[in-house]
């Protein structure tokens, strides 16, 4: 991580087609931390465990990405530099302490860091967001967004009997048909479970539900995709189901209800 590289850059695009209705994105794609910030005190082996990414969601997100010919974002950054998944004034914005371990280039970090952080990671990601969205909105239907992300099988000690879960926090038209998919083919699935999709401020409350579009957040166990068979067997799986619940006319639509919402984006990003 020494050095000037491509890791300094946010986001990665993934181009793909704007008309096709479906917009991917990974929160936590990466480990990589920007030259500047070395290790935040960190070992290398931690930087590849959980506190640092979602284990195997980049290439699960790739996959599909390439499946469904889609547009995807991913962060280039780790969520222990500064977490796209939260909001600004979130309290764990900025990690000091995750699972147990003191995150050292955080423990001490003032307001001015995190000030820092937010406009140079954190904001081009959600401006990335917004900027597609609002391409593919001239180009074609209203997509549906999906954010892939994963989570540890065991968590304070509870073992976690999920292998999919459905985050979702407003209209549940898109979350509820795959929920039921899901089931149907045999897999454990979660509904808001490991955690809510509830989340003041975060991507999906930010920057998908105030603009009245059908999104959630799939979360799949991470010593189901800990390798690269293993996502791209899962990408394929989840693909399959999600093919007929996009060709619903009404995930296309836009939820008028909740637009009235898109005033609030930019002072929250203030």
């Amino acid at each position: 991580m020494s050095g000037k590289s491509e890791n300094d850059t946010p986001v990665e695009a993934i181009a793909g087609r704007r008309d096709g209705g479906l917009l991917l994105l990974c929160d936590h794609a990466s480990h990589a931390l920007p030259a500047a910030y070395g290790t935040l005190g960190l070992s290398r082996e931690d930087l590849e465990t959980h506190i640092a990414y979602d284990i195997g969601a980049a290439a699960i997100t790739r996959s599909l990405a390439a499946s469904f010919e889609a547009p995807a974002l991913l962060t280039r950054f780790s969520r222990l530099l500064i977490d796209p998944n939260r909001g600004a004034e979130d309290p764990t914005l900025v990690m000091r302490l995750s699972d147990g371990r003191i995150i050292p280039g955080n423990a001490r970090i003032e307001s001015a860091e995190i000030v820092r952080r937010r406009q140079h990671y954190w904001l081009p990601y959600r401006q990335a967001i917004a900027a597609e969205i609002a391409a593919m909105l001239n180009a074609g239907p209203p997509p549906a967004v999906i954010g892939i992300h994963t989570f540890t099988p065991v968590w304070k000690k509870f073992a976690r009997p999920w292998q999919v879960g459905i985050l979702w926090d407003g209209n549940p038209r898109f979350a509820r048909p795959l929920i039921a998919a899901l089931a149907a083919d045999g897999i454990v699935v979660g509904d808001n479970e490991p955690y809510a999709g509830r989340l003041p401020g975060d991507t999906l409350d930010a920057e998908i539900t105030p603009r009245g579009l059908a999104g959630l957040l799939i979360e799949i166990r991470q010593d189901l995709v800990a390798d690269l068979q293993q996502a791209h067997a899962w990408a394929e799986r989840l693909g399959r189901i999600l093919r007929p619940i996009l060709d619903r006319p009404e995930i296309h639509e836009i939820d008028t209800s909740s637009r009235s919402r898109i005033a609030g984006i930019s002072a929250r990003r203030a």
